[in-house]
């Protein structure tokens, strides 16, 4: 059975064409073919038919200095750049999986925040915003693009992508600012509008630098931002301005772990004089934190490495260098760790169902009621998020 062939777009395009010639320019080697550069043809979001007809036209037209000089065209090569059948297989295993995975972990997590009997802090509710974006991000929108010609697949992931990218530096800012303020600087978002402003000022820049080449893609699939030398030089700037900032951001992140990290210490000096199962609960609650943070780190260094490799490897592409290829085993694994990540933190985080009484708590281990009061004061109601939280407070300036 056969159908008519249905146009999808065409369009009217310019594109520098760059060769060079190998051989000496002599008698002898003539005949022998230039060899130019790649060219950006199109691209579009999803590849929901079987078969595309290409349709070239190189017109040319002297007067208007259009397509003249180049000789005649004797060969032209088509390099298609696709997610093949394996890696596809494993990506939507992979969101299928981990969708309803992350969406209990998150239900749950929330369930043990509302049954607490004070209102929630406001590092568990980034915590609960960083799961309910790495929701989003899982949901495998993908597999209606077996059936469905959405062209937009490519900047709703993007836009998914940037979300995520987002509410994660924001995460891990108060993340480290939460455990080493204060009483009365804690729980305000206010308090980080320095940190967390910019990273929403880069986020809006980078969804304007995607809509400037995905949103015209949606109505013209031949178009690119590197086709002209003014566009080349802004997707540039862009990139490099990006990684520079984005180590600036790990530079500062780290920072702010080693604070964490010297005010823990000051704390430690505390511990001697408890009692010894109380001291052996608390330096087992502070190494488990220390390793939580240096996974951070490496979490957050491993982030910034893919973001730039990513922007690069696609410049790359579109350079014409055919020496950069994207590997999937790295796509899919700083995947895999994102979301490990999150589900280790809802669930490290999340308030423990049990109850201690008084006397548990102070008498049974010989703390007297100060030393108590100086470890475990939370900062609304007696039962806080944990209690490393708790521990990692500067006391409040009088």
């Amino acid at each position: 059975m056969f159908s008519e062939w249905k146009e999808m777009a065409h369009a009217i395009e310019t594109r520098k064409l760059k060769c060079s010639f190998a051989s000496p320019k002599t008698t002898e080697h003539e005949g022998r073919h230039y060899d130019c550069d790649a060219l950006t043809f199109m691209e579009i979001g999803t590849v929901a038919h079987k078969f595309y007809l290409l349709n070239i036209r190189l017109p040319v037209n002297e007067r208007k200095q259009i397509n003249v000089g180049i000789g005649e065209i004797k060969d032209v090569l088509l390099v298609s750049i696709h997610q093949n059948g394996g890696f596809t297989k494993v990506w939507f295993a992979m969101k299928t999986f981990l969708t309803p995975s992350i969406f209990i972990i998150m239900v749950w997590y929330w369930r043990r925040i509302t049954m607490m009997t004070r209102a929630p802090v406001l590092l568990e509710k980034v915590i609960f915003a960083l799961g309910i974006s790495m929701t989003f991000i899982n949901i495998p929108v993908e597999w209606f693009s077996i059936g469905f010609d959405w062209t937009w697949m490519l900047l709703f992931g993007d836009i998914r992508q940037g979300l995520f990218y987002a509410m994660l530096l924001s995460f891990w800012i108060i993340f480290c600012g939460e455990h080493m303020m204060d009483q009365n600087e804690r729980n305000r978002l206010s308090g980080y509008w320095k940190q967390v402003g910019p990273i929403a000022v880069g986020a809006f820049c980078l969804f304007i630098f995607d809509m400037c080449e995905r949103g015209v893609q949606l109505k013209n699939p031949f178009y690119s931002i590197w086709t002209t030398d003014v566009g080349t030089e802004l997707a540039m700037a862009f990139i490099i301005v990006a990684g520079i900032c984005l180590c600036l951001y790990f530079l500062f992140l780290c920072f702010m772990v080693f604070q964490v990290f010297r005010n823990i210490s000051g704390k430690q000096s505390s511990l001697p004089a408890m009692s010894k199962a109380r001291r052996l609960h608390y330096e087992g609650l502070i190494f488990r934190f220390k390793f939580l943070m240096l996974i951070t780190l490496a979490c957050a260094a491993m982030t910034i490495i893919f973001f730039i490799v990513s922007q690069v490897t696609e410049g790359h592409w579109k350079w014409g260098d055919f020496t950069v290829q994207g590997n999937s085993a790295f796509f899919t694994g700083i995947y895999g760790m994102w979301n490990l990540y999150v589900f280790a933190l809802m669930f490290l985080y999340a308030p423990s169902h049990k109850n201690y009484g008084e006397d548990q708590s102070n008498g049974d281990l010989g703390v007297s009621s100060g030393e108590e009061l100086q470890l475990t004061t939370t900062i609304t109601h007696v039962d806080g998020p944990t209690e490393v939280y708790k521990l990692a407070r500067k006391e409040a300036q009088e």
